[in-house]
């Protein structure tokens, strides 16, 4: 039996009843703080965004604090390298969950330096050297916010420059990856050159409320609205919706799946971007993380999400 479609009002009830629960749970989770920037952000914050096929955007809690969406970045860098490319990018990355931690090089070794897919830090490292064969460092990365911008709707989001610097002086483990893949020649150009442009678009800062509205060209299959302007190709959404689901938590992403049921992507800044296909864009973000680098408060108030709208894939339609 299908359940019937939650109306805004309900929808603002059901985020408001999240948002308070959230403000009741003993655990919040760690900051990372490996990233020292990321270290100084008040782990307290919650916020959550819908952006639904009706056109309304429902929020509640710090939904216009900006944050650094870190990883959530890879998801439109790639739809950027897709919209250049095509399927001749599948040649640089896999598509394939890793099961290994966001950061390891252990199946680069083993898989002779190809990324398992381009979620995980060396898949995405791939991807933005693909673009950078066609584009030079700055306007490759102009390329990559500009259509953040656009999708978003938002001129005013922007790479916030202390955390991309902060990110360039301890980012060890992504010099070797990058280092690790040019020797196998999957990273085709000068690796600091990859990384400088990587890091930066990981240090791009945004609210729950611009991320949600940034996703929307993934909920309602490329376009910006159910039947308006297009952005991608149906099919690239669809591939893109399907590796955030297998991938897009890193090896969290089988438990998000079974708790949630909705493709996501995370990012150690807090923000995990999920898509409910034909209902709504989701931002949510809270910056206290789990032992697998993903929001403990933002992950738990999908799941209740999922669960009192209905939305999961896997539900009956």
């Amino acid at each position: 039996m299908t359940q019937q479609k939650p109306s805004s009002d309900s929808l603002r009830a059901i985020l408001a009843d999240i948002a308070e629960t959230m403000a009741q749970e003993p655990f919040r989770g760690s900051v990372a703080d490996y990233i020292p920037q990321l270290a100084r952000v008040d782990p307290a914050q919650f916020a959550i965004t819908l952006a639904t096929a009706e056109g309304d955007v429902i929020s509640v809690g710090d939904a216009d604090t900006p944050f650094s969406i870190q990883s959530i970045s890879k998801v439109f860098t790639l739809a950027v390298a897709l919209g250049n490319q095509g399927e001749r990018l599948w040649s640089r990355v896999g598509r394939e969950p890793s099961g290994d931690p966001f950061n390891s090089i252990v199946q680069l070794e083993y898989e002779k330096g190809l990324p398992r897919n381009p979620f995980i830090n060396a898949g995405a490292i791939a991807v933005t050297d693909s673009i950078l064969g066609q584009y030079a460092p700055k306007e490759a990365l102009g390329q990559i916010l500009q259509f953040i911008r656009f999708v978003a709707g938002q001129e005013d989001i922007a790479i916030d420059p202390a955390v991309a610097r902060s990110e360039q002086e301890t980012g060890f483990r992504n010099v070797a990856l990058a280092n690790f893949m040019r020797g196998f020649g999957t990273l085709q150009g000068a690796p600091e050159r990859t990384l400088g442009v990587y890091f930066h678009h990981c240090a791009i800062a945004m609210t729950a409320r611009q991320l949600a509205l940034a996703g929307r060209f993934l909920a309602f299959d490329g376009c910006l609205s159910p039947g308006g302007a297009r952005v991608i190709k149906a099919r690239m959404a669809r591939q893109i919706n399907a590796l955030m689901l297998t991938c897009g938590l890193y090896d969290g992403s089988g438990e998000f799946a079974f708790r949630v049921g909705l493709p996501g992507k995370s990012g150690v800044g807090g923000g995990i971007l999920a898509v409910a296909p034909g209902q709504a864009s989701i931002g949510c973000w809270s910056p206290g993380l789990n032992a697998l680098g993903n929001s403990h408060l933002a992950s738990r108030a999908l799941e209740l999400l999922a669960d009192r709208t209905g939305w999961s894939v896997f539900a009956p339609r």
